[in-house]
């Protein structure tokens, strides 16, 4: 762990790359001997940066909080370590497919009570909070529980919010926002999620 400021990043917007550029910076962090903890808000599906992360990332570590990964008591851990938790196989149409929004409030709510430790403990450099920002959104956690996270977490922690509709609050209190902007995409004339690519 190094002492040094630790700043808040905010990935948001329409297009595709928020979760994938948080995975950017957390590969450069580890680069560099940081560790990393992602946390992952409404998602499910057994995608590729939990694959790599598992096999080949030391310092690095992702877990699920959507609804279908807690859907049989299992939270999917993956470490460099191979402390790795008993896996739900999904189906491709499941990885992709948000639930309502009040079947994910009760995940929603664990995993942010997670994230919370996991940032007050200081234990991790870099600390993801994947897709917080659509959690903020629909309203499943209250944004001054966020903004109370950002205002209390140990200096040198640095924080990332990824997921479209960032509340102009979270924008203002980022050191950091990016707006990725969706104007073409291959959704659009009905190719699906790849395998490797969207997953």
């Amino acid at each position: 762990m190094i002492e040094r400021e630790g700043l808040v990043h905010v990935y948001t917007g329409t297009g595709k790359g928020k979760t994938t550029t948080s995975l950017g910076l957390a590969l450069r962090a580890l680069g560099h001997n940081l560790s990393v903890y992602m946390v992952q808000f409404m998602k499910s599906g057994d995608t590729g940066e939990l694959f790599s992360v598992q096999k080949y990332l030391p310092n690095f570590q992702i877990i699920q909080f959507g609804k279908d990964a807690l859907a049989e008591k299992q939270l999917k851990i993956y470490s460099f370590e191979g402390k790795e938790a008993d896996v739900k196989q999904l189906s491709e149409e499941e990885i992709y497919t948000f639930r309502s929004d009040d079947d994910e409030k009760e995940p929603a709510r664990m995993g942010f009570e997670h994230a919370k430790r996991i940032v007050m403990n200081g234990q991790y450099d870099l600390v993801i909070l994947d897709e917080i920002n659509c959690v903020l959104d629909k309203k499943l956690i209250p944004v001054e529980e966020v903004l109370e996270l950002i205002q209390q977490k140990p200096r040198h922690v640095e924080l990332v919010l990824t997921g479209r509709g960032a509340p102009a609050e979270i924008l203002k209190a980022a050191d950091y926002v990016s707006e990725i902007r969706r104007i073409k995409h291959p959704y659009d004339v009905g190719i699906l999620a790849r395998k490797g690519i969207e997953y």
